[in-house]
């Protein structure tokens, strides 16, 4: 291949990538990510469980959206979130011949509202998200791993809906 064909190929790949990234701007696409919260500057996280996955999520992606934490829960003008259901549950789906647990279901619940100055500005909703997985007595630890990484990826898609909520305000 030639110098000249070798610029011109350069010169057309770098033509499509730019009226691709021109097309993507153009439709409204935005990268997936953290969007500051205009509404919210200051937050506290009222739970029960400050050890959940959920709690560290959505504490995590507050702070990345650019919001203060209020930690002593002294500030009045602090948006409240209040989370009233964090749950992990795990029931059998399939057993084997040998009544041996071959399927499981995996559900992370989150019950949750927010107020501000003592309105409410979203109301108690629930959210439930499942997922359901083999079970092998053969390779027991390594489906202990597998249940907690499936358990951290629900929460942090639950804590993925509560921004979206949030960011609606």
């Amino acid at each position: 291949m030639s110098l000249s064909a070798r610029a011109a190929s350069a010169v057309a790949r770098t033509a499509v990538t730019l009226l691709l990234f021109a097309a993507l701007a153009g439709c409204g696409f935005q990268l997936q990510g953290s969007a500051p919260l205009r509404s919210i500057a200051l937050v506290r996280i009222e739970t029960s469980d400050t050890e959940s996955d959920f709690y560290f999520g959505l504490r995590k992606a507050l702070l990345a959206a650019g919001t203060r934490i209020d930690e002593d829960g002294h500030d009045p003008s602090a948006t409240v979130i209040h989370v009233l259901t964090d749950a992990v549950s795990q029931r059998v789906l399939t057993v084997s011949a040998l009544n041996v647990p071959t399927e499981y279901e995996l559900s992370y619940s989150v019950k949750f509202s927010v107020t501000a100055r003592g309105q409410d500005l979203i109301e108690p909703e629930s959210h439930v998200l499942v997922r359901d997985y083999n079970f092998s007595e053969n390779s027991l630890l390594a489906k202990e791993r597998e249940t907690r990484i499936f358990s951290e990826a629900l929460a942090h898609d639950l804590v993925n809906v509560v921004m979206r909520r949030l960011a609606s305000l």
